[in-house]
């Protein structure tokens, strides 16, 4: 129980920091709207989702080899950006960045750890690897995903428009990928690699 509030605690706040990039980025690019909605926060109760926050804890007590989850999405309003393709493009991969460089962040301190055989290496592994899985589960390309918007701010416009007509489906589709045997193993590899690359020796 201990080690499932631990792990439930360091995947909350992986998902918080990871909004709170992409609230600060698009401020930085010159939109106010997630300060303006008390978004840039590390108190958790602006950002849960019931449904984001439910499922990672359903999935860990049932032993699915994907744990992931989300918080509601931090408002922004593009038109306020400065330069819109730059600020979607900046805004939309804040959040991936986030969870590598803090995955990369804990692996640097778990190699300098003068003993890895104890919980503490144990919680920074979990750490690693949550991060990471947030950040791969991120870049799948379907909406409302962060990497629908990176590959949506790449596409000439007129396909830009169907790409955000997904999005009311972008759950069902989600769902229906996750369940498909060679998208979990894909997803599995690809979040393996990115683990042995930032925590060398651990993975």
């Amino acid at each position: 129980m201990l080690s499932i509030v631990v792990i439930a605690l360091i995947l909350l706040y992986s998902i918080i920091l990871h909004e709170l990039a992409h609230g600060k980025v698009a401020e930085l690019m010159g939109d106010p709207t997630a300060r303006l909605a008390g978004r840039l926060t590390l108190n958790p109760l602006p950002h849960l989702d019931p449904l984001g926050t439910l499922l990672p804890l359903l999935l860990m007590l049932t032993g699915a080899p994907l744990v992931f989850g989300w918080a509601k999405p931090v408002p922004i309003n593009p038109y306020n950006f400065r330069d819109q393709d730059k600020g979607m493009l900046m805004v939309s991969s804040a959040g991936i960045v986030t969870n590598l460089f803090i995955a990369w962040l804990l692996g640097l301190v778990l190699r300098f750890l003068p003993e890895t055989n104890t919980y503490l290496a144990q919680v920074l592994l979990y750490g690693v690897r949550i991060n990471v899985v947030l950040a791969v589960f991120n870049l799948i390309p379907i909406p409302p995903l962060d990497g629908s918007r990176l590959f949506a701010a790449v596409l000439p416009y007129r396909f830009q428009e169907y790409m955000y007509r997904l999005e009311q489906y972008g759950l069902i589709i989600l769902f229906m990928l996750l369940l498909f045997p060679p998208t979990e193993m894909l997803l599995s590899y690809i979040i393996d690699l990115v683990c042995r690359l930032l925590a060398p020796g651990f993975f």
